[in-house]
């Protein structure tokens, strides 16, 4: 941390120029491009730092592999639960680059022409030199370069769908070169880090040990260091307050304290929320209620979107010797279900078998509760030795396909607090658009063809999974978004289309809450494009008193 009281402005002394809090998709391209502007720059993170061999090698390491820090785990797992969606997100220097699976997909038009933000430009065209620059700096491979038996059941699955003519290989942001060889930096002509080239363990997801994944640590992160910007790990952000005299008082304690809190506060003239859709959403909610930032919109909430999402699967009763499933990036291929229905495969490495345990015999989804565990009782009960086998752990990563469903439909949930054994919670009721969906038919479809692909290739019984969540009404997500969405007035979003803060001058939202609507594809890319858009706008430091432009 920086000596206090050095910066300037006016006649207020601050400690920071600008803080950012999160340093995921967001967090870390505001770092680069403000600190390139002139700004210093510190960075709050809730999560550790790690170095390639620090990742876990298996899921089974929960301690470096799931977040809970309250009880001594400090890993790249979050997981998040909602009465109407359970949450998959990253946590540690790096954000979600950690964890996600490398997919960089650029959404379509339904996305860009939402009516909540159509009006204000012409997105698609505003965005596309954006998206140009964060395909560069992530160093996205348009084609998954290799093919094997996943991508051959992939395909064989949406050609027994009639959509075969969707299928393709995704852009992922990976560092192929030669498997397992280190070599200088290959990206930003040798500022950056060293690459290993990537082995095709599977373990994108657990943490990428052998240095091959294009995480925020090997370019936006690792350039915004070596100019200049400040990461300070393991600080929870516990109040954003503004001052009388114009800035922000941050205040941080050290993440999972239970004692020494190690509580610290900083005076920023600016500050950038980026800390994930729930940790944004947290900290406007909070501060809200408190009075800390009492002019956040009332919109704040509302549009909180799930990609319209689902995780089903296909898994056999053993591993089919004959095909390498768990070989290979995270993901590899995808393909349409239908125009607003988007298929992804999914792996985990060997080893790595514990999201296994959210498996579950799929049951009809548009059934009350109770039809849906007389369901799963009565499959299980019809043949038991076989669930048993599809529903074991055992070299679980070896076994099956997971099937990444996404959307663009319109659906939505508003947010908002609620107190719970005393504590305030955030909680989520159905939103505007169609109702956030518990199940998709289109997932269970897609499961079913892909495990008759399986069982077809690999010659061993395998069945479609479902989730424990989706038997009791709630879908999982990896793709949580909005709450804090761009919008023309403070009545109908919470940030404008510079990502300022309505009421809050010197405040930014520059991460995935601000999206407006369902992209239907992986939103790291959008995520990463909109905060270059964001960036553009700043004028270098001392310019303009150092704010972006006027608030409209």
């Amino acid at each position: 941390m920086r000596d206090a009281g050095t910066t300037a402005r006016g006649d207020s002394v601050f400690d920071e120029d600008v803080v950012v809090i999160g340093s995921g998709f967001g967090g870390s391209v505001s770092a680069l491009r403000l600190v390139d502007k002139g700004y210093r720059v510190l960075v709050y993170e809730a999560g550790r730092r790690f170095e390639d061999e620090d990742f876990a090698k298996t899921s089974w390491d929960v301690r470096r592999y799931l977040w809970a820090p309250a009880l001594g785990c400090y890993g790249i797992q979050r997981i998040h639960r909602l009465p109407h969606v359970m949450i998959l997100a990253g946590a540690g220097v790096g954000g979600g680059s950690l964890n996600y699976a490398n997919t960089l997909y650029q959404p379509g038009g339904a996305f860009f022409t939402d009516p909540q933000w159509s009006a204000l430009a012409d997105w698609d065209a505003e965005l596309s030199p954006h998206y140009a620059t964060a395909k560069r700096m992530l160093g996205v491979v348009d084609r998954y370069p290799h093919s094997g038996p996943v991508e051959r059941i992939m395909a064989g699955a949406a050609e027994d769908l009639g959509v075969g003519d969707t299928f393709r290989h995704a852009p992922v942001g990976v560092w192929f070169g030669k498997p397992g060889e280190r070599t200088a930096d290959p990206f930003f002509d040798g500022e950056g880090p060293d690459r290993t080239g990537c082995t095709l363990c599977g373990n994108c997801m657990v943490g990428c040990r052998v240095g091959a994944k294009n995480t925020l640590m090997k370019n936006y992160l690792a350039l915004a260091e070596r100019r200049g910007a400040v990461i300070e790990p393991l600080r929870t952000v516990t109040e954003v307050r503004e001052l009388p005299g114009g800035g922000f008082a941050v205040t941080t304690e050290r993440s999972g304290a239970w004692l020494r809190r190690e509580r610290r506060t900083v005076r920023a003239r600016q500050v950038v929320l980026a800390a994930g859709t729930w940790g944004t959403q947290q900290l406007l909610h909070r501060m809200k209620q408190s009075g800390a930032l009492p002019r956040i919109s009332d919109a704040v909430g509302r549009l909180t979107r799930t990609n319209s999402e689902a995780l089903d699967g296909a898994i056999a009763t053993e591993v089919p010797t004959s095909l390498e499933l768990a070989k290979g990036v995270a993901i590899t291929t995808s393909f349409h279900v239908d125009e607003r229905t988007h298929v992804e495969n999914v792996r985990y490495g060997p080893g790595s078998n514990l999201m296994g345990a959210l498996a579950s015999i799929m049951v009809p989804g548009d059934a009350s509760l109770g039809r849906r565990l007389g369901t799963l009782v009565g499959r299980f009960l019809r043949a038991p030795i076989r669930q048993v086998r599809l529903g074991s752990l055992r070299r679980w990563s070896e076994r099956g396909i997971i099937a990444l469903v996404m959307q663009t439909v319109d659906n939505s949930l508003t947010l908002s607090l609620r107190r719970r054994f005393g504590r305030l919670v955030m909680t989520s009721r159905q939103g505007h658009g169609e109702p956030n969906p518990s199940h998709l038919p289109q997932a269970h479809r897609a499961a079913a063809a892909i495990a008759a692909r399986v069982q077809k290739e690999g010659g061993v019984p395998a069945g479609a999974r479902g989730s424990w969540p989706e038997v009791f009404g709630i879908p999982l997500t990896a793709h949580f978004l909005g709450g804090a969405v761009i919008s023309a007035s403070p009545e109908t979003g919470v940030v404008d289309r510079y990502h300022r803060v309505w009421g809050h001058p010197g405040l930014h939202v520059v991460d995935g809450a601000a999206v407006p609507a369902n992209p239907g594809v992986n939103p790291s890319l959008t995520i990463t494009a909109l905060a270059e858009r964001a960036m553009s706008f700043w004028p270098r430091s001392g310019d303009v008193d150092g704010r972006p432009v006027q608030q409209t």
